[in-house]
């Protein structure tokens, strides 16, 4: 058994950084570090790991060709063992969740469990129900930190949740409008390859609006000096969805800057999110 190659698999390093922002994400629900911390960290770190694996199992053909030093296709691990492993990770993650937590975060756990494969074994090549998945995925974050507080805490935590999606969203399709060279020459079936790189930035401009619209719902709960702040951070993701609205192909949409803006804003949100949780 090579230790190395099932550690490197779960690719560590984010399933860490994943672990530590559930940490963030329930002390910016709470307002407080909550008596589950521990717990919601090695919930996260486990299904997100799982989350590689299986990723890895159902890509492992396509690794062949482009990533071929990758654990499965270069012999490290057997793609049967791949998904035993992938298995045995989910059932930790939900172990704990169920053990340790409020039912409402050992649902949520369970959903997006299921989630991660259906997007691993199908919904990666579903052009934007993918896009979608990759989005709730990263603002469920958020629903794992309301959780500890049950469905009023859930519902607490709906307006941070959703313009995260948004504005996730946004730059997923902005991406794949980036990527369309690679993924035609792929087969892939992108949103933008089906419907064009015009439809594509619309729509991206929408859900990064429909994020901006969300995060000012939060006004009723921090107050001015929040709406100040987010205001800021909602003009600079505005910008970048806007950045891309000339683009005619992928090379001005790379040239335009838009996801590194939106991913520049993503992180500023979150600032302004956790010192809102901390200090007001």
């Amino acid at each position: 058994m090579n230790g190395a190659a099932y550690l490197s698999i779960i690719r560590p390093v984010n399933a860490v950084v994943a672990g530590l922002a559930g940490i963030l994400a329930s002390i910016i629900a709470t307002s407080t570090i909550p008596a589950e911390f521990f717990w919601i960290f090695c919930i996260v770190l486990a299904i997100t790991g799982a989350g590689n694996v299986i990723n890895d199992y159902y890509d492992r053909e396509i690794d062949a060709i482009n990533q071929p030093d990758r654990p499965i296709p270069s012999g490290q691990i057997i793609p049967g063992h791949a998904l035993i492993y992938a298995i045995l990770l989910f059932l930790i993650g939900n172990g704990i969740a169920i053990l340790f937590t409020p039912l409402t975060l050992a649902g949520i756990t369970m959903v997006n469990s299921v989630l991660l494969w259906l997007y691993a074994s199908f919904l990666k090549k579903t052009p934007l129900f993918g896009n979608i998945s990759v989005s709730y995925l990263a603002a469920s974050i958020f629903l794992f930190g309301g959780a500890i507080q049950g469905i009023q805490g859930i519902i607490s935590v709906l307006p941070i949740a959703g313009a995260t999606c948004g504005v996730m969203l946004a730059r997923e399709l902005i991406k794949d409008a980036e990527d369309m060279p690679g993924d035609k020459e792929h087969g892939a079936r992108t949103f933008p390859l089906l419907y064009g790189i015009r439809a594509t930035i619309f729509l991206a401009l929408i859900s990064a609006f429909a994020g901006v619209i969300m995060s000012l719902l939060l006004y009723s709960r921090w107050g001015p000096f929040y709406l100040g702040a987010i205001l800021l951070v909602d003009a600079i993701i505005l910008f970048g969805a806007i950045r891309g609205l000339k683009a005619t192909n992928s090379e001005e949409m790379i040239k335009a800057k838009s996801s590194k803006i939106l991913k520049a804003g993503m992180f500023a949100s979150l600032l302004v999110f956790l010192l809102s949780a901390v200090v007001l």
